[in-house]
């Protein structure tokens, strides 16, 4: 690193060995800030309580980044998993949905704005030791969850630094769709209340997308704050796609099979249902292509999306269903796939949501398949050599692009990328766009 580098203080609960597809967002940028003249100084949770755990992003910290942890009082996921679940057949039953309920609502109304604000007051210890220790030139928190947004704002107040904040999801989308969120009318307030705070103290905001970013806009205008705002997009990293990074230990698509693989977390915002009732049409009009076809998904399920893939049984497809995959079997099974598919449900505001796995796909240079109401989706996807997009309800349309695909591969046609360019996606680009804008407010 360069010994005259900036250093940035970086606040992120979400931090290997977390994993999931929001951990990629900050490693990349600790991975790849050195290089633009900014050192961070990673502040994160030490006994985070997640669902899933990946070690395997811990390779992309560089050698002397400084980590530091700080305790939460959160108790562990199970328990958190154990009080939101559902379950249970007759009276018993439904007096235990009864009870969970409550509690959920409880733990929602109490802890705002996420469960994570039980680990405000020791980051907040931990960043003033920090900031105590050594200048640094700025403060970036990256969220959610949002309660690290708080943190910033106060580290930021208290020593006198900028602030910038990087959405990776707008806070109204992450409350209204969010596992287990289901707020009232007073957290709603509050949690208003709380944004528009951070958000005037913020010098810069970071969204995911350019509709997230006019979004951003107007709740900084409406909070009568003054911060510059910008879409910085997640993106991929080529260093993840070299054949060194390809571990042999995904299984490969069937002989003469069509492989259309959705890695990640499917919840009510990524509704596998339409692809399901496609595929259901499908085996009713051509039993013979769909017994071609061999449907992959790999991640966290809710039950409701369990339920969505259990009508496939019976049907003629081949069906493989893996749990959570670190990063680098995700990237494998991506690469091995025939096609990567990309949901989003059609509800209020998905058209400003761009999930993460897209620019994967895209350096996958693999066909792709957005089911995903009209917006950013469809507009990044436009020039792609090869997708097919269309409306959740628009089943028909995804069964006959099922049908034209197998048959474009069992007739051997092949994927025509010459021309294609998605550079302007690549992990370090994206992190000298920050970088350029850590310049702006701390030159």
């Amino acid at each position: 690193m360069m010994s005259d580098a900036k250093k940035v203080l970086l606040i992120v609960y979400q931090f290997p060995p977390v994993g999931g597809a929001g951990v990629q967002r900050a490693v990349k940028f600790v991975k790849y800030l050195p290089q633009f003249g900014w050192r961070p100084t990673v502040l994160t949770v030490a006994n985070p309580s997640v669902p899933v755990l990946d070690r395997s992003l811990e390779a992309d910290i560089p050698p002397g980044t400084e980590v530091r942890r700080a305790r939460t009082l959160e108790p562990g996921y199970a328990m958190k998993a154990a009080i939101s679940a559902g379950g249970g057949n007759g009276s018993s039953g439904g007096m235990k949905r009864a009870i969970k309920g409550a509690a959920r609502r409880l733990v929602n109304l109490v802890l705002q704005p996420d469960p994570q604000v039980l680990w405000v007051p020791g980051a907040v210890r931990e960043g003033r030791r920090i900031l105590g220790e050594s200048p640094h030139a700025a403060i970036m928190v990256t969220g959610p969850p949002f309660s690290s947004f708080l943190v910033g704002a106060r580290l930021a107040r208290q020593f006198g630094l900028p602030l910038l904040l990087d959405y990776r999801d707008e806070w109204g989308i992450s409350n209204a769709y969010l596992e287990n969120k289901r707020l009232g009318v007073y957290s709603n307030a509050v949690q208003g209340r709380m944004q528009a705070s951070v958000v005037r103290r913020a010098n810069a905001l970071v969204a995911t997308t350019v509709a997230s970013a006019a979004e951003l806009t107007r709740v900084s205008r409406d909070a009568g704050g003054s911060a510059s705002v910008t879409c910085i997009y997640n993106g991929f990293d080529p260093e993840d796609f070299t054949e060194e990074k390809a571990p042999a230990s995904m299984p490969t698509a069937g002989p003469g099979r069509y492989r259309l693989a959705y890695v990640g977390t499917l919840w009510n915002l990524t509704d596998v249902g339409p692809l399901v009732d496609a595929v259901l049409a499908l085996s009713a009009r051509h039993p013979d292509l769909a017994a071609k076809l061999e449907l992959c998904f790999a991640g966290r399920r809710t039950a409701d999306q369990e339920s969505h893939l259990a009508r496939l049984n019976g049907a003629p497809c081949r069906l493989d269903i893996y749990p959570y995959l670190d990063h680098s079997n995700a990237i494998e099974l991506a690469r091995s796939a025939d096609a990567l598919c990309i949901l989003l449900a059609d509800v209020p505001s998905a058209g400003r949501v761009v999930p993460a796995k897209l620019f994967e796909s895209m350096a996958a240079r693999s066909s792709i398949l957005a089911i995903a109401p009209r917006g950013e989706v469809w507009d990044l996807l436009e020039k792609y050599p090869t997708a097919g997009r269309f409306i959740p309800i628009d089943v028909g349309g995804i069964a006959n692009h099922l049908a034209s695909e197998i048959e474009r591969k069992q007739n051997g046609d092949s994927l025509d990328f010459r021309g294609w360019d998605a550079s302007c996606y690549d992990r370090r680009q994206l992190t000298g766009q920050l970088a350029r804008l850590l310049d702006d407010l701390a030159p």
